[in-house]
C-alpha cells in the first residue's frame, strides 16, 4: 500500500484515496478504499486520539450506533500535543452523510421530525451504555436513510467517556451541551444561506431535549401498576419493542400496601425489529428498515388471509420468495451500483402508502412499483 503514514494527510497522493461526503470538522480527514471497503483517516493530537479510539472500541463491544474503529497510529517523532501527532482510522459508514447534506437550502423540511427523533434516540442509547459524549452536535453525527426515518451514527468521540453508570447530572450536562451546540450550528447554517438570526431554527436543540426526556422516561423509568392492571406490564414491553428496544430484564417489586407493584425494565440493544426479521426471514437490515419489512410481511399476510399456511416461519419464507426478492430484482435494474437495495424496497413501501392515501384506497405494491419505475429518476435517499 503506497501510503506514507508519517506524512501529513494533506500531502497524501495515492491511488487508494477516494472522495466521500465530509461535513464541518476540526481535524484533517481523508478517505481510502481497499478491497471495496472505505476507511476514514483523521489527524489529531495523541491524547484525544487515544480517547476517541478507546471510546469507539468500547461502543463497538456494546454494538452501539457509532463508527467502527480500525486502529490508531502515533507519529512518535512529533510533539504529542500537536495536530497530526496521531492518526485515527475508522471504517466509513456506507451511505451515511454529514448533517449539511441532510439540509435543503438551509431547511430540514419534512425530515425535521425524523431528525428530532433520531438524535434524541441516539443520545438515549449512548446514555444507556454509560457514554457521556461531552460534545454532542449535529456535525458530530452521520445520517443514513433508514426506512422512512433517519439512522444516526456517532462519528466523533474524542471528548467522550464510558462510565459504569451515567448519573442524572451527567445526562443533564450532556443535554445542555447538545442544546448549546445545536443552537450555534443552526445560527451558522442560517447565516451561510443568507438568513437572519430570527429565521434560524434555534429551537431545534430544545425540541431534541424534549423528545429525549420522553424516550428516556419510557426506557428507564419505574412505573407504578395497580394489582388489578397487571396487563400493563405486557403493554410496557410492547411499547419498548415498538421503539426497537430489546427487553433484557423485568423487575417487579410489590408495594408494602399490596395495592400496586413497581415495574422497572432493563433494556438492551435497539435492534428488536432487526432481530425479529432475521429470525423469520434471514434478511439482514437496519432497525427501521426491518420495521418496514415486517409491516409489509403483515400486509401480505392480511391480503392472502386463509390461503396462507398457519406456520409463521413458512409464511415469512413465502413472502421473501414470492414478494420481497422479485421486487428487489426489479428495483435493482434502476439503481446505481452499490445502492442500498433494502432501502429502495422501503422507499417503494413508502411510495405505496402515499399513493394509497391519494387514491383513498389500497393501490397495491405492483401498481406502486410500476409508477415508481416510470419515474425519470427514482427517489434517492438524502
Amino acid at each position: 500500500m503506497s501510503i506514507d503514514w508519517a506524512r501529513p494527510l494533506a500531502g497524501w497522493d495515492s491511488e487508494y484515496l477516494v472522495e466521500r461526503p465530509v461535513g464541518l470538522h476540526r481535524h484533517e480527514v481523508r478517505f481510502i478504499a481497499l478491497n471495496d471497503v472505505t476507511y476514514a483517516v483523521k489527524e489529531l493530537p495523541v491524547i484525544p486520539g487515544r480517547r476517541d479510539y478507546e471510546v469507539l472500541r468500547l461502543l463497538e463491544e456494546r454494538n452501539a450506533p457509532a463508527v467502527r474503529p480500525i486502529g490508531l497510529a502515533v507519529r512518535g517523532a512529533q510533539d504529542p500535543t500537536t495536530e497530526g501527532a496521531a492518526v485515527l482510522i475508522t471504517r466509513f459508514a456506507d451511505r451515511a452523510v454529514p448533517f449539511r447534506h441532510v439540509m435543503s437550502r438551509g431547511e430540514l423540511g419534512e425530515l425535521r421530525p425524523a431528525l428530532l427523533d433520531a438524535v434524541a434516540g441516539l443520545l438515549v442509547e449512548l446514555h444507556l451504555y454509560g457514554c457521556f459524549w461531552g460534545d454532542c452536535s449535529l456535525s458530530n453525527v452521520l445520517y443514513r436513510h433508514d426506512g422512512a426515518t433517519l439512522e444516526t451514527i456517532l462519528v466523533d468521540a474524542e471528548t467522550a467517556t464510558i462510565r459504569p453508570f451515567l448519573s442524572d447530572g451527567g445526562r443533564r450536562e450532556d443535554i445542555e451541551i447538545m442544546i448549546e451546540n445545536v443552537g450555534a450550528e443552526m445560527a451558522d447554517l442560517a447565516a451561510s444561506v443568507g438568513l437572519s438570526l430570527d429565521e434560524a431554527d434555534l429551537g431545534l436543540g430544545r425540541e431534541i431535549a424534549e423528545r429525549y426526556e420522553v424516550l428516556w422516561q419510557e426506557v428507564s423509568g419505574t412505573v407504578s401498576i395497580p394489582n388489578d392492571q397487571r396487563y400493563r406490564i405486557a403493554d410496557k414491553i410492547r411499547r419498548l419493542n415498538a421503539l426497537g428496544f430489546e427487553v433484557d430484564e423485568i423487575e417487579v417489586q410489590p408495594h408494602p400496601s399490596h395495592h400496586h407493584v413497581h415495574l422497572h425494565v432493563k433494556v438492551g440493544d435497539r435492534t428488536w425489529h432487526a432481530n425479529r426479521l432475521r429470525e423469520l426471514t434471514g434478511i439482514e437490515a437496519s432497525e427501521n428498515q426491518s420495521r418496514h419489512l415486517l409491516a409489509d410481511l403483515q400486509y401480505w399476510e392480511m391480503l392472502l388471509g386463509p390461503a396462507l399456511p398457519g406456520d409463521r416461519a413458512l409464511r415469512a419464507a413465502r413472502w421473501r420468495m414470492e414478494v420481497y426478492e422479485p421486487h428487489l430484482d426489479e428495483l435493482s435494474t434502476r439503481l446505481r451500483p452499490g445502492a442500498d437495495l433494502v432501502q429502495a424496497y422501503c422507499d417503494l413501501l413508502t411510495h405505496r402508502y402515499y399513493m394509497s392515501v391519494a387514491a383513498g384506497r389500497d393501490v397495491g405494491t405492483e401498481k406502486a412499483l410500476a409508477d415508481w419505475l416510470e419515474r425519470p429518476e427514482p427517489p434517492t435517499p438524502l
